[in-house]
């Protein structure tokens, strides 16, 4: 049996990135932390911290990690059950990492039905859609939306639906970047807009159009997606956005599509664990359900996993 005061202390370490901090939120000494550690490590025969700064766990202890994550949701739903209550209940602390756009768009839906429910304390990490799968690997978070299709080992991917984005300007940068269309020539001298240097859509939407990659174009970094719509609405520069957010303006003809009949759709997946606790599988649910409503029905095939090679799922108790 693995001692509870060790993973408890573990999970701390890696959660703040530093022992000094985990005493502190701890309320115990440092040297009794680095004893936890050094007796659980002992234990399982295997390293599970590397001490660097910031302290991140090893590819031992992302599995512990999940695991501990797991033992907190399977506690406070056990103790809900045995120790029913009249108002409100102590919220079970997660964490679920949400691409941007997401967020900016369908996602609040399903986030205030979870909040309201007040059954958990919610830290949404946010981050690009191509990257959000790494901090489920990691035990970061206990689900993560993310354009993978193929799930790591343990874990499931249920696909959500298709997110719209078109290529818009205001009808006056059009004018002036692209009187004669979308072309080769007018995108090496119009400013784009994109989200991060992470972003591949805008690379991958231009090279579509054109078959080949075009590199050097003019390029803004605007990582917030209500700034980066209000962007282009300005006539800073042209980009693409979600169709969720952007179809009110384009209705009023403050933005127009320099792609029209040619949207980018990409396929988003909700990836968990493939053994949830309870109420995990409801956050499950929840967001599938909410995304299911409003994304485009799915844009590419299903990913099929072959059996004969799946991994199994780490048991949960």
């Amino acid at each position: 049996m693995l001692d509870r005061d060790q993973l408890e202390t573990f999970a701390t370490v890696a959660e703040a990135h530093s022992f000094e901090r985990a005493a502190v939120l701890l309320n115990i000494t440092r040297g009794a932390v680095s004893q936890r550690i050094k007796a659980l490590e002992e234990s399982l025969t295997t390293v599970l911290l590397v001490r660097e700064k910031p302290v991140v766990p090893t590819a031992a202890g992302e599995i512990l990690l999940r695991h501990v994550k797991a033992l907190r949701l399977l506690e406070g739903a056990t103790l809900n059950e045995l120790k029913p209550q009249v108002g409100p209940r102590l919220p079970v602390p997660l964490a679920i990492a949400v691409n941007a756009d997401s967020l900016a768009t369908w996602f609040p839906r399903a986030l205030w039905d979870l909040l309201l429910r007040r059954q958990v304390a919610l830290e949404i990490v946010t981050d690009d859609q191509d990257h959000t799968s790494g901090r489920l690997a990691r035990g970061e978070v206990i689900g993560c939306i993310s354009t993978d299709a193929k799930p790591a080992g343990g874990f499931l991917a249920e696909c959500l639906g298709a997110m719209e984005y078109r290529c818009y300007a205001t009808p006056a940068f059009a004018a002036e970047f692209f009187p004669n269309g979308l072309n080769v020539q007018a995108v090496l001298t119009a400013p784009a807009i994109l989200f991060n240097r992470k972003d591949s859509l805008h690379d991958d939407f231009l090279k579509r159009q054109f078959g080949f990659a075009v590199e050097r174009y003019p390029r803004h970094y605007l990582p917030s997606p209500m700034t980066l719509l209000d962007a282009v609405a300005a006539g800073v520069g042209y980009g693409l956005v979600p169709g969720l957010q952007a179809s009110a303006a384009a209705e009023r003809g403050e933005l127009v599509d320099l792609a029209p009949g040619e949207p980018v759709l990409v396929d988003l997946y909700w990836h968990h664990w493939e053994l949830e606790p309870p109420l995990s599988r409801e956050i499950t649910d929840l967001v599938v359900s909410h995304a299911r409503n409003q994304l485009l029905p799915r844009a590419g095939p299903p990913f099929v996993q072959d059996e004969t090679s799946a991994p199994k799922a780490a048991d949960v108790e």
